[in-house]
């Protein structure tokens, strides 16, 4: 079964700590739901830096004697997600140089709206670049750019480019943290014992034990060095454009994103989501993970019990060899089965964080009424219909793929796709309310369900070349 969401990035960063590779590789390892496909790590011991990148998860990456290589007290890491046919190691990261100037990594989560543009720009003035990442271009605007101090080779740099990035950075003697205006990607920071850690969620700094301090706020550059901690505004304000799917789906329900605790951001959901589209039931179960805490929303809200009526295989990895002889939906049961003494006979409502194509929906409920026995199947799904693609660090079908298009917006007749009894989604201004509050649609952005780009789209979004080069960075 393939998730037709694909989440950017994970990063982190480490000042101060004797095995800061250690803590890096723990930190990745509480971020690997946010990229599973490549891991890396750069560390520093402020005569030289030291890297390893591999294709893979955490685990599979490193091992103890690779984090024995990976010496110093400043690290940086990252976990890639990318989409099939740009999986190379040459696109892992961080991605490390070593100049005139001095040496320089760089590990990014987001995706730049203007990176074509600049690469362009940059290579017709002879720049040579050896990746598709948009990581790239801004290790080239930093090191072409004439500044002699970190911040004022940050600054430089930032103010060039447009889109979704939170990035940390380290020279031989500094680590440093960016985050984007528009404050696009969550990027956190902590502190145990006299370390700094920078991180994309709080369930990282909750691994190792540090405490929690606050977000980098948008627009911020951190600058950390045995100096302390300095920071620093770059570039102009804008308004605040969170993603809207972090709390949604990407991020761990454990984590404190924009200051909210995202496991109560999806209870909300499902009460709302009860409000909206009740349905008379005997059951509410979820499509794991998920829509786990959404569907405990639901159940919270309409007092119909919850139930695990699909579990889901966490040991299956992202290849497997399918029999010869066809079984049908292979790819959906290899990864998740029908708990028939919980679904026979009853009506279930079934819910998910969203439907994106469609094909492994219909899948899961096939599987429910022919494994499962379920009497009634009723899908609800805890975000609006996903409509447009997404350009800020989030790898997204295009719109003419995406099935509410593809039905040209009747919700009547997804439902008869998909095969269910009934389908309801959540409204936006459910979704909204139940994330931002009394303080409706201020501060997201949810241009994946309304068209509403809050940034510029800079390069030539119908260029063949830039959609593949949209699907290869990091």
């Amino acid at each position: 079964m393939k998730r037709q969401w694909k989440d950017e990035c994970g990063i982190v960063g480490i000042f101060g700590h004797p095995e800061s590779s250690n803590m890096a590789y723990l930190c990745l390892y509480a971020l690997q739901h946010r990229g599973q496909e490549s891991a890396g790590i750069v560390s520093s011991t402020s005569n030289n830096m030291y890297s390893h990148r591999a294709m893979g998860l955490v685990q599979d990456v490193f091992d103890e004697d690779i984090l024995r290589k990976l010496p110093g007290h400043i690290s940086i890491g990252h976990v890639r997600y990318s989409t099939a046919g740009s999986s190379l190691l040459k696109n892992a990261q961080p991605f490390a140089i070593d100049s005139s100037r001095g040496r320089l990594a760089v590990a990014h989560n987001g995706n730049l709206v203007n990176a074509r543009t600049l690469r362009e720009r940059m290579e017709d003035k002879g720049a040579i670049f050896q990746t598709s990442m948009d990581t790239e271009v801004i290790v080239h605007l930093m090191a072409q750019n004439g500044a002699t101090k970190l911040i004022d080779k940050i600054s430089q740099a930032v103010n060039q480019i447009l889109g979704a990035f939170s990035l940390v950075m380290m020279t031989d003697h500094e680590l440093a943290a960016c985050r984007d205006p528009w404050g696009f990607r969550p990027l956190v920071l902590g502190r145990v014992d006299k370390s700094y850690i920078v991180a994309s969620e709080t369930c990282a700094l909750d691994l190792v034990g540090a405490e929690y301090i606050r977000e980098v706020e948008p627009g911020e550059v951190i600058i950390i060095s045995e100096r302390g901690l300095e920071s620093h505004r770059p570039v102009p304000k804008r308004p605040h454009c969170r993603c809207i799917f972090e709390q949604i789906y990407f991020a761990r329900p454990d984590s404190q994103v924009f200051g909210q605790y995202v496991y109560d951001a999806r209870i909300n959901l499902g009460k709302r989501l009860w409000e909206e589209e009740p349905v008379d039931a005997d059951v509410v179960i979820s499509v794991p993970d998920s829509g786990r805490v959404a569907a405990m929303g639901v159940a919270k809200a309409s007092g119909i019990p919850y139930e695990e009526g699909l579990i889901r295989n966490h040991y299956v990895g992202r290849t497997f060899i399918e029999p010869s002889h066809a079984i049908r939906n292979f790819g959906v049961k290899v990864k998740l089965n029908a708990v028939r003494s919980v679904l026979e006979g009853k009506r279930a409502i079934v819910v998910d964080d969203s439907i994106v194509r469609g094909t492994t929906c219909k899948k899961i409920v096939t599987m429910l009424r022919e494994m499962g026995g379920a009497k009634e199947v009723h899908m609800r799904i805890s975000s609006p219909p996903v409509t447009h693609p997404c350009f800020y660090g989030i790898d997204t079908p295009t719109k003419e793929e995406l099935i509410y298009n593809v039905m040209e917006g009747t919700i009547e007749e997804i439902r008869e796709f998909i095969g269910a009894d009934s389908l309801g989604y959540l409204s936006v201004e459910g979704m909204r309310e139940s994330i931002c509050g009394k303080e409706v649609g201020k501060g997201y952005c949810d241009a994946c369900f309304t068209g509403h780009y809050p940034v510029e789209i800079v390069d030539d979004l119908k260029s063949k070349q830039l959609k593949l080069f949209i699907r290869e960075v990091g």
